[in-house]
């Protein structure tokens, strides 16, 4: 072949020309894109951080609040989160729920208007002694409970996990 058959003209050279710079450019730009919104998804983890809350000496059968701080990140802004739990001994081993509702949020209490029940005092959900919803009630599924380690006589939570 000679090089009369593979001559680029001047039109086609621009367009292959600016058709590769402008790729590079869209690559460029769309990289930092694309980066930042994987990057959550692509770190390393999904570890939970245990935190300690109290000693199993401190546990009975029933319920009890309790309340624990850690520090969360969010991107630059720091800050100390304090939450709060159910925990109690259930079978020789310790239960940890969340009193969050799972109907609208609210705050749940135990042992307020019926013995060995949570209560939701904002649209009259209850669940049982282990977080199950009530039937008839607004809840639609149970109370969302922590994972529980504990090491030494020390009760530590780690994250929440949402049960149907």
């Amino acid at each position: 072949m000679s090089e009369k058959d593979h001559r680029v003209s001047r039109r086609q050279f621009l367009t292959y020309t600016l058709t590769g710079v402008g790729g590079f450019m869209a690559a460029g730009m769309l990289m930092p894109m694309a980066r930042f919104a994987l990057d959550p998804a692509l770190k390393a983890g999904a570890e939970s951080d245990l935190i300690y809350v109290c000693d199993v000496d401190e546990l009975t059968e029933e319920p009890q609040t309790f309340r624990f701080s850690f520090e969360q990140v969010d991107a630059w802004y720091e800050s100390e989160v304090t939450r709060e739990a159910f925990i109690y001994i259930r079978d020789n081993s310790v239960t940890a729920l969340s009193p969050t509702c799972t109907h609208l949020g609210c705050t749940v209490a135990y042992g307020t208007q019926e013995p060995d029940e949570f209560y939701c005092p904002c649209h009259f959900g209850r669940f049982d002694r282990d977080g199950i919803n009530v039937p008839g009630t607004p809840p639609q599924r149970p109370l969302d409970a922590y994972d529980v380690v504990v090491e030494d006589g020390k009760v530590y939570l780690g994250q929440i996990n949402q049960r149907t």
